[in-house]
Formats: C-alpha cells, structure tokens, sequence
C-alpha cells in the first residue's frame, strides 16, 4: 500500500465573537479613556414659566445641577505563549491569530459589559406580553411571555412621554427574542422592517422608530425585572433586552495595547497579551431615554 499524502490548509478555522455595533450608538466619550473617572454634568431643573406676571421683581431661584460619573475600567487577557517550533512547524499563522482573537476577546467582555453600565438601578422597564414560550437564558426552567410587536408598542409609549426625540430611537434583542418578534409581524410589517436594515452599521430592521440591533445574548433579569450577572443563575430569570436613545448612554474605549515579549527564555518562545481601558453609562440622572425589555414569567 502507498503512503497517503496528508493535507494541512494554511488558514485556521477562528473563534467565534458577538456582534458589538449596537455600541456605536452612543455619546463618544473616548477621549477621556485616559483618566480614571468620567464626569457627566446634568442640568438642573428648568425655570418656572408665569403667564402675564403681575407680581414684580419676580421670585429669584437658584439651579442645582447634577454630577454623573463612572470609572474607566482595565480589561487585559491571560498572556499565550506562542512556542518556537509553533513560528516554524505550523501551516498558519498563530500569531496572527493570537493577537485577532485577543482583541476580538477583550472587545467581547467591554461591550457585554456596556449593556449593564448603560441601563441605571431601578430603570424604567417594560415586560414581554405574548404567548408562552420555553425560557432560554442559560439555568432557566419553565416558560416566559414571547417578545412581540406590541411589547415595542410599550416601549414607544415609555419613551413618547418622556419627550425622547424620535431620532435617535435603538433596540438590542437577543436572537431568541429578535425571532419571537419576528414572528408577530405581518408580511407588510416584515417586509418593510426589513427594508429598513443597515446590514453595514449593523441594523436589522426598524420598527415604530427603532432601530433594531441584534446579538447572541444581550441582558437577563429576574423575576421581578432586576438586572442580574450572567454568573448568578436561577430558575426564575428571564432573558432581557435594553431600549435606549443614542444621546442618552455613552462609552469609552481606548486602543487595544498588544504585549509581545520575544523570545522568552523560561517558556522558549514569546508570550503575547493585551490591554484595552475602557467604561460608560447612562447620561442622564433621571434614567430618562434607557428602558430595559424582559420577559415575564408565564
């Protein structure tokens, strides 16, 4: 029997990352990523207004305005080492690689991060309203009310009474969520909110004025509405999603900064890691202009 030629491809089959271009709709504020606290300065209540005043001088009050602020945190990677006989043997580049799926990972865990720094303690929420479906945030048992075209409905009202411009207006589902929306739109509904997508800046669709974005998994909640850590499980929570408008929640991220020690004579070889600065929150302290979306328990 003849030896058999085997066959090694020279491109590698990567990692897999969420899609983070929901984040670019927001208040950059990545030139201050330098410092350790961003400070967000809001206006205090507005003047009274008098129809035809008669009582002269008028009434003299002082503005108090407020103070947002929230830290810029330090996202670094475990540092990889990358052999010597790995820069020589292998059929790819697994530096090339190393150093992709490095930025690819920190990004991951900032953006996942800005979803929970952008939705305030106790914020104004909305919960899902349809038909029952199976639970399918991770630890979950149980069903939950579907995400449907009405549940947009509430959220266009919580934001049309606080006198949130029109545009401007985002929606983060995650997939499951997304579908059981989709499910709930007429072929006209579809059609047109497909129409509206911006596949490049990462809208896929647009309905009542949202933007609509999508990724694997956004936010969960509890049973009660409370935004809870993805490590923290329990029977009871609910996947969850975040409506805000892009004037009203900020980032900012700084350059990823690779490390690369060459020829490190304890590990024979290099050992590669990096670090990204990076923070945001909500703009406004009366919570205005973010509402968080869960499904309740049916």
């Amino acid at each position: 029997m003849g030896l058999q030629k085997e066959i090694w491809l020279n491109s590698l089959v990567e990692n897999l990352f969420a899609d983070n271009t929901f984040a670019s709709r927001s208040v950059d504020l990545s030139g201050f990523v330098e410092g350790k606290t961003v400070h967000v300065p809001n206006a205090g209540g507005a003047p009274a207004v008098v129809k035809n005043r008669k009582q002269l001088p008028a009434q003299i009050s002082q503005r108090e305005d407020k103070d947002l602020d929230y830290n810029i945190h330090e996202y670094t990677t475990d540092p990889i080492v990358l052999l010597d006989a790995e820069k020589v043997e292998l059929s790819y580049s697994k530096r090339e690689s190393v150093v992709k799926n490095s930025r690819m990972a920190l990004q991951d865990s900032v953006h996942a991060d800005l979803i929970y720094d952008w939705v305030p303690s106790s914020p104004f929420s909305v919960k899902s309203s349809g038909s029952a479906v199976a639970a399918h945030v991770h630890g979950a048992t149980g069903n939950r009310k579907a995400f449907t075209k009405d549940d947009v409905f509430q959220v266009k009202d919580v934001f049309d009474v606080q006198d949130i411009p029109q545009m401007g207006r985002c929606m983060l589902l995650d997939a499951i969520m997304y579908n059981q929306l989709l499910k709930t739109l007429s072929d006209s509904e579809a059609a047109a909110f497909r129409g509206l997508a911006d596949l490049k800046r990462g809208i896929v669709g647009n309905y009542l004025g949202f933007d609509f974005y999508m990724r694997s998994k956004v936010a969960k909640a509890s049973a009660a509405g409370n935004m809870k850590a993805w490590t923290s499980e329990a029977a009871t929570d609910s996947a969850a999603g975040i409506a805000w408008h892009d004037g009203c929640v900020s980032r900012a991220i700084g350059q990823t900064k690779l490390f690369d020690n060459e020829n490190q004579a304890a590990y024979y070889g290099d050992v590669i890691s990096a670090l990204v600065r990076a923070g945001g929150q909500y703009m406004r302290s009366d919570k205005k202009g973010v509402c968080l979306i869960y499904q309740e328990t049916a």
